[in-house]
């Protein structure tokens, strides 16, 4: 990166924040000169995330936040904009996984995981949109999934909260871009993180995984985080209700 870095003098949010993706974006917002907010469930990872952090030269702040509470989203933004001065960024990352077929699926897996992926992001960008609305500029920034652009046997609630995610992505980009603000997905396929250890672990479940991907690897978190900073920056001010497939190329099939 040439001359000043690019979010210098910015004030980020994380959510899903303490591991894997969401750690590996926090850590690049930081690299590129913003302050960042980080949220999750478990303080202890927040906290170790917060260190990194702040060795970065980056002021952190750890909010241990259950995105699918509106007190407690609300109480992280307030928190955010108390002791960080502002909020310009924010990344809605947290998210869970069910992986059953639909007829053995009990209802509140299926609850979990449209309270997380869908409700934990509306929450946290209608909490933060409203200082954003206020201050006439600002940068949303949803995790979406390729999953939301194909059929997966045994992950409906994961492909239809992931694509309500990307609808929901394009309505607030209409709704807000009056007020200066863009919002923009990101729809990552494979990525080697913590979450598929197991996985990448296993010879023959890796070469399943793999033969789905045109590739033939998994990403490695900074291929998306490089594409989180451009959309969190001044780069994508004329950029607004897009999601962006960062896969190997499985959903291009």
């Amino acid at each position: 990166m040439s001359g000043a870095p690019s979010l210098l003098g910015r004030t980020a949010v994380v959510t899903g924040a303490g591991r894997g993706l969401g750690r590996a974006m926090a850590m690049a917002l930081a690299e590129a000169g913003a302050d960042v907010a980080l949220a999750a469930r478990s303080k202890d990872q927040l906290e170790e995330v917060a260190a990194d952090v702040e060795r970065l030269g980056r002021r952190a702040l750890a909010v241990p936040t259950d995105v699918t509470n509106a007190t407690a989203v609300q109480h992280l933004v307030d928190t955010t904009v108390a002791e960080l001065g502002g909020l310009d960024v924010l990344v809605n990352n947290s998210g869970v996984i069910d992986s059953s077929p639909l007829l053995d699926q009990d209802p509140a897996a299926w609850d979990r995981v449209m309270d997380t992926n869908v409700r934990g992001t509306y929450l946290a960008t209608r909490a933060a949109g409203r200082h954003m609305v206020a201050q006439g500029r600002g940068k949303v920034v949803n995790i979406a999934s390729n999953f939301a652009f194909t059929g997966v046997a045994d992950h409906a609630a994961y492909c239809t909260s992931k694509a309500a995610v990307v609808a929901f992505t394009r309505a607030m980009a209409v709704e807000w871009a009056r007020h200066g603000i863009q919002v923009n997905a990101l729809a990552p396929g494979y990525f080697a993180t913590d979450m598929n250890a197991a996985v990448r672990a296993d010879p023959d479940s890796l070469a399943k995984v793999l033969r789905a991907v045109p590739a033939r690897r998994m990403g490695e978190p900074h291929e998306l985080s490089a594409w989180l900073v451009l959309l969190a920056g001044p780069a994508s001010d004329f950029m607004t209700g897009e999601t962006i497939v960062v896969d190997g190329g499985q959903t291009a099939r």
